[in-house]
């Protein structure tokens, strides 16, 4: 970890042109797709190609998810889109959760559907999850996780969560404002001064939902002329905030 003593520790949210364009996280799904196991007589076929989408631990972080990411990813890449997060999720009813996005940022209802009905077809193919399970597809959502190293660029000036995996200089959370990245280093404002963390290091990383950032990222929509009817409304979580 590096520390840049007086680097806009106190940086307001910038005004960035390129905003993306997101809802709250339960704004932007496609129906969900329940998928029954249907024995085929044979194997699973694994297909691992290349693709454009830098896979870190914050989009795959089991070892399932990066096999399902490498399955999944090129479809939703071929469609347009990029893969944000990908997480297996088990426990009474089995679901995949998928979020997506265009490479500028922003989805919409119709969009997460075209990618629900090409990933399930895939993994029908495919076949790599053992049992019974939920396809879920959604945008990022406003209090989005960030992901890919570009992400700490584009939310530059916003206000950030960051977990590391092992303890750096005795803690392993940061909260500040994001302050973009240098090589391979995410930069973030906290009281100490700006801190600098590899990107590797990370193991969670997400925005923090304020009123400015949800009138910016509605003001951003608004600008880019989405259907406001493909969208539920922002709704504000009430209860003390999560340190």
């Amino acid at each position: 970890m590096r520390i840049f003593p007086g680097k806009g520790a106190d940086k307001a949210l910038a005004d960035s042109g390129s905003a993306p364009y997101m809802t709250h996280n339960s704004g932007v799904q496609a129906p969900a797709r329940t998928h029954r196991k249907v024995s085929t007589g044979r194997a699973p076929v694994f297909l691992f190609l290349e693709h454009n989408t830098t896979m870190s631990d914050l989009i795959a972080k089991a070892a399932i998810d990066r096999r399902l990411a490498e399955i999944v990813a090129p479809v939703i890449e071929d469609l347009g889109f990029e893969l944000v997060r990908i997480r297996l999720m088990s426990g009474k009813n089995t679901t995949l959760q998928i979020m997506a996005e265009r490479p500028e940022g922003g989805i919409e209802v119709d969009d997460c559907a075209e990618i629900s009905t090409a990933v399930s077809a895939t993994l029908d193919v495919e076949d790599p999850i053992l049992d019974a399970y939920t396809l879920e597809v959604s945008s990022p959502g406003i209090d989005r996780p960030l992901t890919r190293l570009k992400d700490f660029e584009t939310f530059e000036g916003y206000e950030a969560k960051i977990e590391t995996s092992e303890m750096i200089d005795g803690r392993k959370r940061f909260k500040g404002v994001l302050a973009g990245v240098e090589g391979d280093e995410v930069l973030i404002n906290i009281e100490e001064g700006t801190v600098g963390l590899k990107f590797d290091w990370l193991s969670d990383a997400k925005l923090v939902l304020t009123d400015d950032l949800i009138k910016e990222m509605l003001k951003a929509r608004k600008a880019q002329g989405l259907d406001e009817t493909k969208f539920d409304d922002v709704i504000e979580a009430e209860g003390p905030e999560e340190e």
